[in-house]
Protein backbone atom coordinates (compact mmCIF):
# COMPACT_ATOMS: atom_id res chain seq x y z
CA UNK A 1 0.00 0.00 0.00
CA UNK A 2 1.12 3.53 -0.77
CA UNK A 3 2.48 5.71 2.02
CA UNK A 4 1.89 9.44 2.09
CA UNK A 5 0.95 12.21 4.50
CA UNK A 6 -2.05 14.50 4.23
CA UNK A 7 -3.78 17.43 5.90
CA UNK A 8 -7.54 17.77 6.13
CA UNK A 9 -8.81 21.37 5.67
CA UNK A 10 -12.46 22.25 6.36
CA UNK A 11 -12.46 18.76 7.80
CA UNK A 12 -16.04 18.53 9.03
CA UNK A 13 -16.42 15.06 10.50
CA UNK A 14 -13.54 13.63 8.48
CA UNK A 15 -14.93 12.15 5.28
CA UNK A 16 -11.67 12.94 3.50
CA UNK A 17 -9.73 11.38 6.38
CA UNK A 18 -11.45 8.02 6.00
CA UNK A 19 -10.96 8.09 2.24
CA UNK A 20 -7.25 8.99 2.28
CA UNK A 21 -6.42 6.70 5.20
CA UNK A 22 -7.99 3.87 3.21
CA UNK A 23 -5.56 4.67 0.36
CA UNK A 24 -2.50 4.52 2.64
CA UNK A 25 -2.34 8.08 3.98
CA UNK A 26 -1.33 9.32 7.42
CA UNK A 27 -3.11 12.44 8.69
CA UNK A 28 -0.84 15.15 10.14
CA UNK A 29 -3.68 17.34 11.37
CA UNK A 30 -6.94 19.00 10.42
CA UNK A 31 -8.61 22.41 10.32
CA UNK A 32 -12.17 22.92 11.55
CA UNK A 33 -14.04 25.55 13.57
CA UNK A 34 -17.51 24.01 14.21
CA UNK A 35 -17.60 22.63 17.80
CA UNK A 36 -19.82 19.61 17.01
CA UNK A 37 -17.65 18.67 14.02
CA UNK A 38 -14.43 19.01 16.04
CA UNK A 39 -15.80 16.79 18.81
CA UNK A 40 -17.00 14.14 16.33
CA UNK A 41 -13.67 14.23 14.48
CA UNK A 42 -11.56 13.84 17.63
CA UNK A 43 -13.85 11.14 19.05
CA UNK A 44 -14.00 8.96 15.95
CA UNK A 45 -10.30 9.21 15.03
CA UNK A 46 -8.96 9.28 18.59
CA UNK A 47 -7.30 12.63 17.98
CA UNK A 48 -6.44 15.23 20.62
CA UNK A 49 -8.00 18.62 19.95
CA UNK A 50 -4.44 19.95 19.66
CA UNK A 51 -4.35 18.26 16.22
CA UNK A 52 -6.83 20.89 15.04
CA UNK A 53 -5.02 23.77 13.35
CA UNK A 54 -8.15 25.89 13.88
CA UNK A 55 -9.44 28.77 11.79
CA UNK A 56 -7.90 28.60 8.32
CA UNK A 57 -8.11 32.38 7.92
CA UNK A 58 -5.54 32.73 10.71
CA UNK A 59 -3.06 30.11 9.45
CA UNK A 60 0.27 31.34 8.11
CA UNK A 61 1.54 27.90 7.11
CA UNK A 62 1.06 24.17 7.63
CA UNK A 63 3.38 21.21 8.29
CA UNK A 64 4.96 19.83 5.14
CA UNK A 65 2.76 17.11 3.68
CA UNK A 66 2.13 15.18 0.44
CA UNK A 67 -1.61 15.49 -0.13
CA UNK A 68 -3.94 18.38 0.70
CA UNK A 69 -7.72 18.02 0.88
CA UNK A 70 -10.32 20.73 1.37
CA UNK A 71 -14.10 20.63 1.36
CA UNK A 72 -14.31 24.38 0.96
CA UNK A 73 -17.66 25.68 2.29
CA UNK A 74 -20.14 26.73 -0.37
CA UNK A 75 -20.29 30.35 0.73
CA UNK A 76 -20.80 33.08 -1.81
CA UNK A 77 -17.59 34.96 -2.37
CA UNK A 78 -16.07 37.67 -4.51
CA UNK A 79 -13.10 37.53 -6.84
CA UNK A 80 -12.49 41.21 -6.28
CA UNK A 81 -9.35 42.19 -4.41
CA UNK A 82 -5.93 43.66 -4.71
CA UNK A 83 -4.73 40.71 -6.78
CA UNK A 84 -1.16 41.42 -5.73
CA UNK A 85 -0.30 37.83 -4.95
CA UNK A 86 -1.17 35.04 -2.57
CA UNK A 87 -0.30 37.09 0.52
CA UNK A 88 -2.64 39.96 -0.29
CA UNK A 89 -6.06 38.44 -0.85
CA UNK A 90 -6.61 36.51 2.37
CA UNK A 91 -9.86 36.45 4.30
CA UNK A 92 -12.03 34.56 1.85
CA UNK A 93 -12.00 30.83 2.24
CA UNK A 94 -11.04 29.87 -1.31
CA UNK A 95 -8.23 32.41 -1.28
CA UNK A 96 -7.06 31.18 2.13
CA UNK A 97 -6.98 27.62 0.78
CA UNK A 98 -5.00 28.63 -2.29
CA UNK A 99 -2.63 30.67 -0.14
CA UNK A 100 -1.76 27.57 1.91
CA UNK A 101 -1.49 25.43 -1.23
CA UNK A 102 1.11 27.82 -2.62
CA UNK A 103 2.87 28.15 0.74
CA UNK A 104 3.30 24.44 1.54
CA UNK A 105 3.26 23.01 -2.00
CA UNK A 106 2.07 19.41 -1.48
CA UNK A 107 2.46 16.91 -4.29
CA UNK A 108 -1.29 16.62 -4.94
CA UNK A 109 -4.64 17.95 -3.78
CA UNK A 110 -8.40 17.39 -3.99
CA UNK A 111 -10.79 20.30 -3.44
CA UNK A 112 -14.56 19.73 -3.27
CA UNK A 113 -17.44 22.18 -3.60
CA UNK A 114 -21.10 22.34 -4.56
CA UNK A 115 -22.05 21.90 -8.22
CA UNK A 116 -23.23 25.53 -8.30
CA UNK A 117 -19.61 26.67 -8.52
CA UNK A 118 -19.57 25.22 -12.04
CA UNK A 119 -22.79 26.98 -13.10
CA UNK A 120 -22.48 29.64 -15.83
CA UNK A 121 -23.40 32.38 -13.34
CA UNK A 122 -20.26 31.48 -11.35
CA UNK A 123 -17.95 30.97 -14.34
CA UNK A 124 -15.81 33.99 -13.46
CA UNK A 125 -15.30 32.69 -9.93
CA UNK A 126 -14.35 29.21 -11.10
CA UNK A 127 -12.03 30.60 -13.78
CA UNK A 128 -10.37 32.69 -11.10
CA UNK A 129 -9.84 29.65 -8.86
CA UNK A 130 -8.33 27.63 -11.71
CA UNK A 131 -6.07 30.53 -12.74
CA UNK A 132 -4.77 30.93 -9.18
CA UNK A 133 -4.02 27.21 -9.08
CA UNK A 134 -2.03 27.55 -12.30
CA UNK A 135 -0.23 30.60 -10.89
CA UNK A 136 0.85 28.44 -7.97
CA UNK A 137 2.51 26.11 -10.47
CA UNK A 138 -0.05 23.29 -10.31
CA UNK A 139 -1.67 21.28 -13.07
CA UNK A 140 -5.34 20.66 -12.32
CA UNK A 141 -8.67 19.69 -13.80
CA UNK A 142 -12.25 20.13 -12.59
CA UNK A 143 -14.78 17.30 -12.65
CA UNK A 144 -18.54 17.25 -12.05
CA UNK A 145 -19.26 13.89 -10.42
CA UNK A 146 -22.32 12.19 -8.94
CA UNK A 147 -21.64 10.05 -5.88
CA UNK A 148 -24.32 7.62 -7.11
CA UNK A 149 -21.94 6.56 -9.86
CA UNK A 150 -19.32 5.54 -7.31
CA UNK A 151 -20.96 3.28 -4.76
CA UNK A 152 -23.29 5.63 -2.88
CA UNK A 153 -27.11 5.19 -2.95
CA UNK A 154 -27.63 8.93 -3.22
CA UNK A 155 -27.70 11.48 -6.00
CA UNK A 156 -25.02 13.92 -4.83
CA UNK A 157 -23.50 16.02 -7.61
CA UNK A 158 -20.40 17.99 -6.66
CA UNK A 159 -17.41 19.63 -8.32
CA UNK A 160 -13.99 18.15 -7.57
CA UNK A 161 -10.78 19.97 -8.50
CA UNK A 162 -7.85 17.55 -8.59
CA UNK A 163 -4.33 18.78 -9.12
CA UNK A 164 -0.65 17.82 -9.11
CA UNK A 165 2.55 19.76 -8.64
CA UNK A 166 4.20 17.83 -11.48
CA UNK A 167 2.57 17.68 -14.88
CA UNK A 168 3.41 14.04 -15.60
CA UNK A 169 1.20 12.86 -12.75
CA UNK A 170 -1.59 15.11 -13.89
CA UNK A 171 -1.38 13.47 -17.32
CA UNK A 172 -1.43 10.02 -15.73
CA UNK A 173 -4.56 10.69 -13.68
CA UNK A 174 -7.71 8.84 -14.70
CA UNK A 175 -11.13 9.01 -13.10
CA UNK A 176 -12.15 5.75 -11.43
CA UNK A 177 -14.50 3.48 -13.31
CA UNK A 178 -18.17 4.25 -12.73
CA UNK A 179 -20.41 1.70 -11.02
CA UNK A 180 -23.89 3.28 -10.88
CA UNK A 181 -26.37 1.23 -8.89
CA UNK A 182 -23.74 -1.00 -7.27
CA UNK A 183 -25.16 0.06 -3.90
CA UNK A 184 -28.85 0.90 -3.69
CA UNK A 185 -30.97 2.54 -1.03
CA UNK A 186 -32.67 -0.77 -0.30
CA UNK A 187 -29.25 -2.22 0.60
CA UNK A 188 -28.52 0.23 3.40
CA UNK A 189 -31.86 0.28 5.22
CA UNK A 190 -31.75 -0.95 8.82
CA UNK A 191 -32.60 -4.63 8.94
CA UNK A 192 -31.92 -5.19 5.23
CA UNK A 193 -29.22 -7.49 3.91
CA UNK A 194 -26.84 -5.74 1.55
CA UNK A 195 -26.69 -7.33 -1.88
CA UNK A 196 -24.22 -7.26 -4.74
CA UNK A 197 -25.49 -5.64 -7.91
CA UNK A 198 -24.09 -5.35 -11.39
CA UNK A 199 -23.67 -1.71 -12.44
CA UNK A 200 -26.76 -0.32 -14.12
CA UNK A 201 -26.53 0.53 -17.79
CA UNK A 202 -28.33 3.60 -19.05
CA UNK A 203 -30.26 3.98 -15.80
CA UNK A 204 -31.92 7.40 -15.64
CA UNK A 205 -31.62 7.28 -11.85
CA UNK A 206 -27.99 8.35 -12.14
CA UNK A 207 -28.90 12.01 -12.13
CA UNK A 208 -32.39 11.97 -10.64
CA UNK A 209 -34.53 9.42 -8.85
CA UNK A 210 -35.44 5.92 -9.93
CA UNK A 211 -38.00 3.48 -11.23
CA UNK A 212 -38.64 -0.14 -10.39
CA UNK A 213 -38.30 -3.02 -12.83
CA UNK A 214 -41.80 -2.37 -14.16
CA UNK A 215 -40.95 1.22 -14.99
CA UNK A 216 -43.05 2.70 -12.15
CA UNK A 217 -41.57 5.40 -9.93
CA UNK A 218 -40.43 3.84 -6.67
CA UNK A 219 -41.20 6.99 -4.69
CA UNK A 220 -44.29 9.14 -4.14
CA UNK A 221 -44.16 12.92 -4.36
CA UNK A 222 -46.49 14.99 -2.18
CA UNK A 223 -47.15 18.11 -4.20
CA UNK A 224 -50.07 20.20 -5.44
CA UNK A 225 -48.28 22.20 -8.15
CA UNK A 226 -46.86 19.29 -10.16
CA UNK A 227 -48.45 16.16 -11.53
CA UNK A 228 -47.31 12.63 -12.23
CA UNK A 229 -48.30 9.00 -11.94
CA UNK A 230 -47.02 8.79 -8.35
CA UNK A 231 -47.83 12.33 -7.23
CA UNK A 232 -50.08 12.68 -4.20
CA UNK A 233 -52.15 15.87 -4.07
CA UNK A 234 -54.06 17.36 -1.16
CA UNK A 235 -57.29 16.40 -2.90
CA UNK A 236 -56.13 12.77 -2.86
CA UNK A 237 -55.76 13.01 0.91
CA UNK A 238 -58.80 15.11 1.84
CA UNK A 239 -62.39 14.03 1.22
CA UNK A 240 -63.21 15.76 -2.08
CA UNK A 241 -65.84 15.33 -4.75
CA UNK A 242 -65.22 14.66 -8.43
CA UNK A 243 -66.26 18.26 -9.10
CA UNK A 244 -63.74 19.64 -6.60
CA UNK A 245 -60.99 17.52 -8.12
CA UNK A 246 -61.92 18.94 -11.53
CA UNK A 247 -61.46 22.50 -10.23
CA UNK A 248 -58.09 21.60 -8.67
CA UNK A 249 -56.82 20.09 -11.90
CA UNK A 250 -57.93 23.20 -13.82
CA UNK A 251 -55.74 25.33 -11.56
CA UNK A 252 -52.87 22.83 -11.71
CA UNK A 253 -52.82 22.68 -15.51
CA UNK A 254 -53.19 26.44 -16.10
CA UNK A 255 -51.34 28.29 -13.33
CA UNK A 256 -48.00 28.21 -15.19
CA UNK A 257 -49.42 29.75 -18.35
CA UNK A 258 -48.30 33.29 -19.16
CA UNK A 259 -51.91 34.26 -19.90
CA UNK A 260 -52.47 34.47 -16.15
CA UNK A 261 -49.35 36.32 -15.03
CA UNK A 262 -45.58 36.70 -15.35
CA UNK A 263 -44.49 34.10 -12.79
CA UNK A 264 -43.82 30.37 -13.12
CA UNK A 265 -46.99 29.70 -11.18
CA UNK A 266 -49.73 32.31 -11.03
CA UNK A 267 -52.90 32.48 -8.93
CA UNK A 268 -56.16 32.61 -10.91
CA UNK A 269 -59.12 34.92 -10.39
CA UNK A 270 -62.78 33.91 -10.39
CA UNK A 271 -63.07 35.26 -13.93
CA UNK A 272 -60.09 33.16 -15.01
CA UNK A 273 -61.78 30.04 -13.65
CA UNK A 274 -65.01 30.97 -15.41
CA UNK A 275 -63.08 31.44 -18.63
CA UNK A 276 -61.92 27.83 -18.29
CA UNK A 277 -65.28 26.51 -17.10
CA UNK A 278 -68.25 28.93 -17.11
CA UNK A 279 -70.12 26.80 -14.57
CA UNK A 280 -67.60 27.39 -11.76
CA UNK A 281 -68.90 29.55 -8.90
CA UNK A 282 -66.99 31.62 -6.38
CA UNK A 283 -68.66 29.66 -3.58
CA UNK A 284 -67.03 26.47 -4.88
CA UNK A 285 -63.59 28.07 -4.76
CA UNK A 286 -64.28 29.37 -1.25
CA UNK A 287 -65.31 25.85 -0.18
CA UNK A 288 -61.92 24.55 -1.30
CA UNK A 289 -60.31 27.31 0.77
CA UNK A 290 -62.29 26.08 3.77
CA UNK A 291 -60.97 22.56 3.18
CA UNK A 292 -57.40 23.85 3.22
CA UNK A 293 -56.71 22.97 -0.43
CA UNK A 294 -56.82 26.49 -1.90
CA UNK A 295 -56.01 29.86 -0.39
CA UNK A 296 -57.07 33.36 -1.22
CA UNK A 297 -54.21 35.52 -2.52
CA UNK A 298 -54.36 39.36 -2.56
CA UNK A 299 -53.14 40.23 -6.03
CA UNK A 300 -53.86 43.79 -7.11
CA UNK A 301 -53.88 46.87 -4.90
CA UNK A 302 -55.06 50.43 -5.41
CA UNK A 303 -52.73 53.11 -4.03
CA UNK A 304 -54.71 55.67 -2.04
CA UNK A 305 -51.85 58.08 -1.45
CA UNK A 306 -48.16 58.50 -0.71
CA UNK A 307 -48.13 61.48 1.64
CA UNK A 308 -47.33 59.44 4.70
CA UNK A 309 -44.36 58.76 6.97
CA UNK A 310 -42.97 55.78 5.05
CA UNK A 311 -40.19 53.35 5.85
CA UNK A 312 -37.48 52.66 3.29
CA UNK A 313 -39.13 49.32 2.42
CA UNK A 314 -42.54 50.98 1.98
CA UNK A 315 -41.09 53.69 -0.23
CA UNK A 316 -39.41 51.06 -2.40
CA UNK A 317 -42.63 49.05 -2.79
CA UNK A 318 -44.65 52.13 -3.70
CA UNK A 319 -42.03 53.17 -6.27
CA UNK A 320 -43.33 50.29 -8.43
CA UNK A 321 -46.88 51.71 -8.49
CA UNK A 322 -48.20 51.95 -12.04
CA UNK A 323 -51.30 54.05 -12.81
CA UNK A 324 -52.26 53.96 -9.16
CA UNK A 325 -51.98 50.17 -8.92
CA UNK A 326 -49.58 47.72 -7.26
CA UNK A 327 -49.32 44.20 -8.70
CA UNK A 328 -47.91 41.62 -6.27
CA UNK A 329 -46.53 39.36 -9.01
CA UNK A 330 -44.77 42.29 -10.67
CA UNK A 331 -43.15 43.13 -7.33
CA UNK A 332 -41.94 39.52 -6.95
CA UNK A 333 -39.98 39.86 -10.19
CA UNK A 334 -37.83 42.70 -8.79
CA UNK A 335 -34.49 41.39 -7.55
CA UNK A 336 -33.92 44.46 -5.38
CA UNK A 337 -36.30 43.10 -2.73
CA UNK A 338 -34.28 39.88 -2.41
CA UNK A 339 -31.01 41.79 -2.32
CA UNK A 340 -32.24 44.10 0.43
CA UNK A 341 -34.05 41.31 2.30
CA UNK A 342 -37.41 43.08 2.10
CA UNK A 343 -40.54 40.99 2.54
CA UNK A 344 -42.98 42.12 -0.15
CA UNK A 345 -46.14 40.63 1.38
CA UNK A 346 -45.34 41.91 4.89
CA UNK A 347 -44.59 45.40 3.59
CA UNK A 348 -47.80 45.57 1.52
CA UNK A 349 -49.82 44.33 4.50
CA UNK A 350 -48.30 47.10 6.62
CA UNK A 351 -49.32 49.65 3.98
CA UNK A 352 -52.81 48.17 3.83
CA UNK A 353 -53.25 48.32 7.61
CA UNK A 354 -52.66 52.07 7.46
CA UNK A 355 -55.02 52.62 4.53
CA UNK A 356 -52.26 53.57 2.12
CA UNK A 357 -53.17 50.73 -0.26
CA UNK A 358 -56.39 48.75 -0.69
CA UNK A 359 -56.81 45.28 -2.23
CA UNK A 360 -59.08 45.44 -5.27
CA UNK A 361 -58.48 41.94 -6.67
CA UNK A 362 -57.91 38.62 -4.94
CA UNK A 363 -57.09 35.35 -6.65
CA UNK A 364 -56.87 31.68 -5.74
CA UNK A 365 -53.82 29.45 -5.47
CA UNK A 366 -52.95 26.16 -3.82
CA UNK A 367 -52.32 26.38 -0.10
CA UNK A 368 -49.34 24.06 -0.54
CA UNK A 369 -47.58 25.94 -3.34
CA UNK A 370 -43.93 25.20 -2.53
CA UNK A 371 -42.33 22.04 -3.91
CA UNK A 372 -39.78 21.58 -1.12
CA UNK A 373 -42.40 21.90 1.65
CA UNK A 374 -44.56 19.08 0.36
CA UNK A 375 -47.92 18.49 2.04
CA UNK A 376 -48.48 18.19 5.77
CA UNK A 377 -44.75 17.95 6.37
CA UNK A 378 -44.12 15.22 3.77
CA UNK A 379 -42.17 15.84 0.57
CA UNK A 380 -41.48 12.32 -0.67
CA UNK A 381 -41.95 8.76 0.56
CA UNK A 382 -39.57 6.22 -0.94
CA UNK A 383 -40.51 2.58 -1.33
CA UNK A 384 -38.24 -0.03 0.22
CA UNK A 385 -37.24 -1.11 -3.29
CA UNK A 386 -35.85 2.32 -4.20
CA UNK A 387 -32.40 2.47 -5.74
CA UNK A 388 -31.53 6.03 -4.82
CA UNK A 389 -32.08 8.69 -2.17
CA UNK A 390 -32.04 12.46 -2.82
CA UNK A 391 -29.08 14.62 -1.87
CA UNK A 392 -28.64 14.72 1.89
CA UNK A 393 -28.54 18.27 3.24
CA UNK A 394 -27.61 19.81 6.56
CA UNK A 395 -31.10 21.07 7.31
CA UNK A 396 -32.74 17.63 7.03
CA UNK A 397 -35.62 17.08 4.61
CA UNK A 398 -39.26 16.05 4.60
CA UNK A 399 -38.36 12.72 2.96
CA UNK A 400 -39.42 9.37 4.38
CA UNK A 401 -38.96 5.64 3.83
CA UNK A 402 -41.91 3.22 3.56
CA UNK A 403 -41.86 0.41 6.11
CA UNK A 404 -44.14 -1.91 4.10
CA UNK A 405 -43.82 -3.45 0.64
CA UNK A 406 -46.44 -3.05 -2.05
CA UNK A 407 -46.94 -4.75 -5.40
CA UNK A 408 -49.06 -3.72 -8.34
CA UNK A 409 -49.51 -4.47 -12.02
CA UNK A 410 -50.40 -0.88 -12.98
CA UNK A 411 -49.52 2.63 -11.84
CA UNK A 412 -53.12 3.20 -10.77
CA UNK A 413 -53.03 0.11 -8.59
CA UNK A 414 -49.63 1.12 -7.20
CA UNK A 415 -51.00 4.49 -6.08
CA UNK A 416 -54.06 2.86 -4.54
CA UNK A 417 -51.90 0.31 -2.68
CA UNK A 418 -49.64 3.09 -1.48
CA UNK A 419 -52.50 5.11 0.01
CA UNK A 420 -54.10 2.07 1.67
CA UNK A 421 -51.03 0.23 2.97
CA UNK A 422 -48.45 2.94 3.51
CA UNK A 423 -49.76 6.49 3.75
CA UNK A 424 -53.07 6.19 5.64
CA UNK A 425 -51.78 3.71 8.27
CA UNK A 426 -48.62 5.85 8.56
CA UNK A 427 -46.28 3.02 7.60
CA UNK A 428 -43.33 5.28 6.83
CA UNK A 429 -40.45 6.83 8.79
CA UNK A 430 -37.45 9.13 8.51
CA UNK A 431 -33.99 7.69 7.87
CA UNK A 432 -32.05 6.74 10.97
CA UNK A 433 -28.61 7.98 11.97
CA UNK A 434 -26.94 4.73 10.91
CA UNK A 435 -28.72 4.82 7.54
CA UNK A 436 -27.61 8.42 7.00
CA UNK A 437 -24.03 7.34 7.69
CA UNK A 438 -24.27 4.51 5.16
CA UNK A 439 -25.83 6.81 2.54
CA UNK A 440 -22.73 9.04 2.82
CA UNK A 441 -20.32 6.10 3.03
CA UNK A 442 -19.49 6.34 6.75
CA UNK A 443 -19.35 3.27 9.01
CA UNK A 444 -22.48 2.29 10.97
CA UNK A 445 -20.84 2.92 14.32
CA UNK A 446 -19.62 6.41 13.51
CA UNK A 447 -20.19 8.50 16.66
CA UNK A 448 -22.43 11.55 16.17
CA UNK A 449 -24.57 13.68 18.53
CA UNK A 450 -27.88 12.20 19.68
CA UNK A 451 -30.07 15.14 18.63
CA UNK A 452 -31.31 14.67 15.06
CA UNK A 453 -30.79 18.29 13.90
CA UNK A 454 -27.17 18.15 15.08
CA UNK A 455 -26.20 14.87 13.45
CA UNK A 456 -28.11 15.70 10.26
CA UNK A 457 -26.17 18.95 9.98
CA UNK A 458 -22.85 17.11 10.34
CA UNK A 459 -23.58 14.22 7.99
CA UNK A 460 -25.42 16.43 5.47
CA UNK A 461 -22.42 18.77 5.22
CA UNK A 462 -19.96 15.94 4.66
CA UNK A 463 -18.51 14.52 1.48
CA UNK A 464 -19.54 11.15 0.03
CA UNK A 465 -16.76 8.93 1.38
CA UNK A 466 -17.08 6.12 -1.15
CA UNK A 467 -16.51 8.47 -4.09
CA UNK A 468 -13.52 10.23 -2.52
CA UNK A 469 -11.97 6.84 -1.63
CA UNK A 470 -11.95 6.02 -5.32
CA UNK A 471 -10.61 9.44 -6.29
CA UNK A 472 -7.84 9.19 -3.70
CA UNK A 473 -6.85 5.77 -4.99
CA UNK A 474 -6.76 7.12 -8.54
CA UNK A 475 -4.39 9.86 -7.35
CA UNK A 476 -2.18 7.21 -5.70
CA UNK A 477 -2.25 5.15 -8.89
CA UNK A 478 -0.46 7.94 -10.79
CA UNK A 479 2.69 7.17 -8.79
CA UNK A 480 2.86 10.70 -7.39
CA UNK A 481 3.82 9.38 -3.93
CA UNK A 482 6.10 6.63 -5.26
CA UNK A 483 6.66 5.12 -8.70
CA UNK A 484 6.04 1.65 -7.24
CA UNK A 485 2.36 2.71 -6.87
CA UNK A 486 1.96 3.58 -10.54
CA UNK A 487 -0.80 1.62 -12.23
CA UNK A 488 -0.64 1.86 -15.98
CA UNK A 489 -4.02 2.23 -17.64
CA UNK A 490 -5.07 -0.80 -19.66
CA UNK A 491 -4.23 -0.67 -23.34
CA UNK A 492 -7.39 -0.47 -25.40
CA UNK A 493 -6.90 -2.09 -28.76
CA UNK A 494 -8.50 -0.26 -31.62
CA UNK A 495 -10.80 -2.30 -33.78
CA UNK A 496 -9.73 -2.54 -37.38
CA UNK A 497 -11.99 -0.47 -39.56
CA UNK A 498 -13.46 -2.37 -42.52
CA UNK A 499 -12.30 -1.24 -45.93
CA UNK A 500 -15.04 0.80 -47.47
CA UNK A 501 -15.97 1.34 -51.07
CA UNK A 502 -14.37 -1.77 -52.67
CA UNK A 503 -16.69 -4.14 -54.47
CA UNK A 504 -15.53 -7.38 -56.06
CA UNK A 505 -17.59 -9.41 -58.49
CA UNK A 506 -16.46 -13.01 -58.93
Amino acid sequence: MAKFTFIDLFAGIGGFRIALSNAGGTCLGFSEIAPDAIKAYCTNYNEPEASNFGDITKLKTLPEHDFMTAGVPCQSWSIAGKKLGFDDDRGQLWNDTLYLLNKVRPKAFIFENVKGLADPRNSAALDYIMSRIREAGYHAEKYILNAYDYGVPQTRVRIYIIGFREEKYHKRFRLPEECPGAVRLSDILDGAVAQTHAPLSGNKARWSLSCNEQGFNDYFLFNDIRNGSTTIHTWDIEDTTKREKHICYLLLSNRRKKDYGPLDGNPLSVNHFKGLDPSIKKSELDALVEKGILKGVPYLYQVNGKDFDLSEAEQLVLSYERNGRLNIDELKLQKVFRIKGIGIVDTVEALESRGIVECIEARYDFKHARISSGINGINRIFLKTSKIYPTMVASDTNDYIATEDIEASSVEELKEQFMEKIYRPHNFRQITKSEACRIQGFPDDFVLPEARPRWMKLIGNSIAVSLVKRLAQSVVNTGVFGEEDYVKPPVVKKKKEPVQGLLFDF
